[in-house]
């Protein structure tokens, strides 16, 4: 990696950049999403109030994704992943309602515990390894104190996987998208969770290597230990829990919000596996998951916005009018399901893969989890295009047509259409061209 100091504190702190493969990936990413909520933004925000503040908080967190995903080391990582933190969270309370203030609050406590976590384990990282600059592979460690190594670096999974909202550091999540804009719920679960497991990917494969004990003998920090079960055990519980509670809910957003922590979970899943088959369906999900949902937040947005209406009944014969949005949502949702050829297709055929060449219970839960979970993530998503096409025969299209007409529901703005016809694409292009990210 060629890297370019911006900054150096001391022999062993600093604001690094560089470039490799896996910041071509995010930061790609990162471009697509803020760039397609950019442009959603124009039309979305321009009956809203507190404007500037919403392009200033738009604005940095771009900025602090970016350098997050060109940083050259951990320090560098995190301090633009807390930046991304601090200017998130007034999109999340944008409103300025009492649900909005409390929902932004409660984001930052859990993303602030969640930081303490990755910092405690900084600091035990900083204290043991010869470097913590990213290479492939990880740095050297040598120490005569494995167990405290081992407790910093799951520590650091934990912490990281706050902001992925792996169960049980999920609730911010389900709090803040129902209330937040939704341009900002677009980003919260295509790009600001994809940080956290960006984080693990640059802990895991990057960072830390296997550790070499007193006598030359090494061992992996992670792998084959009770801490790699745990936290396998954790993510399909989150997979599993997620879909559930995803599939009873009635209000739009929050049900989208209880996919987009079961769907996290799927990357979450294959990297705690620990060999490349399931690392690659991890980035395959990374990018599945970050078109498909960003592109089903914005239509759940406009749908919103179109009818006036946020519970998912109410959306029975939209497609009626508004055929081009609701096949947008259709094509989105059989990616999150694992329809092929789409993008969230081919990240589940790897992480499956890589669940069966594990010895044990994951080789047979893992699959029965993903199963699981897409048959219910098809029972509430479908329902939605299904009822939207076709309302039966009972429904009365007046009444419907009318309610979008008292809301601009006539023709809809291509700054709508085209950011949500890009990911919607993208979502399907993920799964053809998948052998160019893995």
């Amino acid at each position: 990696m060629n890297t370019f100091t911006l900054l150096r504190l001391n022999d062993s702190l600093s604001l690094t950049y560089g470039f490799d493969r896996f910041s071509g990936i995010f930061l790609c990413v990162v471009c697509v999403l803020f760039i397609s909520v950019f442009l959603y933004s124009i039309a979305y925000m321009k009956e809203k109030e507190h404007k500037a503040s919403y392009y200033v908080s738009f604005c940095i967190s771009f900025f602090s994704m970016v350098m997050m995903s060109l940083a050259a080391n951990l320090f560098t990582f995190y301090l633009n992943y807390e930046l991304m933190t601090l200017a998130s969270a007034p999109l999340v309370m944008h409103d300025r309602t009492k649900e909005a203030l409390n929902a932004g609050f409660k984001y930052l406590i859990y993303s602030f515990f969640g930081a303490y976590l990755v910092l405690f384990g900084f600091f035990v990282l900083s204290a043991y390894s010869t470097s913590l600059a990213f290479i492939p592979g990880g740095n050297t460690i040598e120490t005569d104190n494995a167990m405290l190594l081992r407790v910093a670096v799951f520590s650091m999974i934990l912490g990281f996987s706050v902001k992925a909202g792996m169960w049980p550091f999920h609730a911010w999540l389900t709090s803040a998208h129902p209330v937040a804009v939704s341009p900002a719920s677009a980003l919260l679960s295509g790009s600001v969770v994809n940080a956290g497991a960006a984080g693990i990917i640059r802990l895991l494969r990057y960072t830390v290597s296997p550790i070499v004990l007193d006598g030359g003998r090494t061992e992996s920090l992670i792998e084959g230990t009770p801490f790699q079960s745990v936290w396998t055990g954790l993510t399909l519980a989150t997979i599993v829990m997620g879909s559930l509670l995803a599939f009873f809910e009635p209000v739009l957003k929050k049900r989208l919000a209880y996919s987009t922590i079961s769907q996290m979970s799927y990357l979450l899943f294959g990297l705690s596996l620990m060999n490349e088959t399931a690392y690659n369906g991890a980035i395959l999900q990374l990018l599945g998951h970050a078109f498909a949902k960003c592109a089903l937040f914005l239509i759940a947005g406009l749908m919103i916005k179109l009818t006036g209406c946020v519970r998912v009944e109410d959306f029975k014969g939209i497609g009626r009018k508004h055929p081009y949005i609701l096949a947008c949502f259709t094509i989105a949702s059989l990616s999150m399901i694992g329809i092929p050829p789409t993008g969230g297709f081919a990240a589940k055929y790897y992480l499956i893969l890589g669940a069966l060449e594990r010895a044990g219970l994951p080789a047979v839960l893992g699959p029965l989890a993903l199963m699981l979970s897409a048959l219910l993530t098809a029972g509430y998503l479908l329902p939605i295009a299904m009822k939207g096409f076709l309302p039966g025969h009972d429904f009365e299209y007046t009444k419907e047509s009318d309610t979008a007409g008292a809301h601009g529901g006539g023709k809809v703005s291509a700054l709508y259409g085209l950011p949500i016809g890009i990911l919607t694409a993208l979502s399907l292009l993920a799964g053809l061209f998948s052998g160019l990210f893995i």
